[in-house]
């Protein structure tokens, strides 16, 4: 219980996580389901972002003659958290485009919905 204390960043995007997760897993609507995925998104963001900072280093810009490795934080967890959420801003847009098209189709955002009616178009 100790340890929860000190990462409470790391605790707080698993619990994140959850959150998503259990939101993407119970909504039927299309929408809750694409904000489930965003705040798992998130969470992982949080996460690399947590792991990659170590207190007491700073930002790796060569200050006062500094090169020792030692003095600075590792970039490339930053690196991947802003690839990731470019990443994920698209693939967000592009399935807000399908559901909106999904809407147009059949009227509704219910996924339980959406696939009764494709039943119904197949069995014609």
């Amino acid at each position: 219980m100790g340890h929860l204390l000190t990462n409470y960043y790391e605790a707080a995007s698993v619990i994140l996580f959850g959150i998503g997760f259990m939101n993407l897993l119970l909504q039927n609507n299309l929408i809750k389901k694409f904000i489930g995925l965003n705040i798992m998104d998130t969470a992982t963001y949080l996460f690399l972002a947590a792991k990659g900072y170590v207190f007491g280093r700073i930002a790796p810009i060569l200050t006062n003659g500094i090169v020792d490795a030692e003095y600075y934080i590792n970039p490339i967890p930053a690196g991947l958290v802003l690839t990731g959420i470019v990443v994920s801003v698209s693939v967000t847009a592009f399935s807000l485009a399908l559901v909106l098209r999904l809407y147009k189709h059949y009227g509704t955002l219910n996924m339980d919905e959406i696939l009764r009616m494709v039943r119904e178009e197949e069995g014609e």
